[in-house]
């Protein structure tokens, strides 16, 4: 499984194309789509990204619902109807939509900010309130994780 790690702060041009970090795009080489595909969060004010092959997972999880049901409906229509498949130029950029750049609120930074099989793109200040935050309220909870048996996918230890 492909897997986004860390947070890189990258530079927006004025034309909005922005680097995304090689690492990154070394966890997406291989893909038959070269770049990423991006889609505001409905969570938060931040661009969620991914390559073509979650975005077909998704795909296939929402046809799990009835064609024409509601939850189909409104899935499809969170999910794909705003989706941008944003191609890497020669330098590993991609161009930035003005509904992304205007829902993620960047201007000359962007956070790019690995979220396991995603990443997403953020404003850096927003990103690190986000954090923060986020960080406080695992201590409070005492969040833990519960860890697979070796050789198995979930189940109890």
């Amino acid at each position: 499984m492909a897997l986004f790690l860390s947070t890189t702060i990258n530079k927006v041009d004025r034309k909005g194309r922005v680097s995304v970090p090689a690492a990154f795009r070394a966890v997406l080489a291989g893909q038959a789509f070269h770049g990423i595909v991006a889609f505001p969060s409905f969570k938060s004010p931040a661009v969620q990204c991914s390559g073509m092959d979650r975005m077909e997972q998704l795909a296939a999880g929402v046809d799990s619902y009835d064609l024409f049901s509601d939850e189909h409906d409104t899935l499809t229509a969170t999910l794909f109807a705003n989706a941008e498949q944003l191609a890497f130029d020669g330098e590993g950029r991609v161009l930035l939509p003005e509904s992304l750049i205007s829902h993620a609120n960047l201007s000359d930074q962007a956070a790019f900010v690995g979220r396991g099989p995603v990443f997403e793109i953020w404003n850096p200040e927003a990103f690190e309130a986000y954090q923060a935050e986020a960080v406080r309220q695992a201590a409070e909870q005492k969040l833990t994780l519960r860890q697979a048996p070796p050789g198995g996918e979930g189940g109890q230890p």
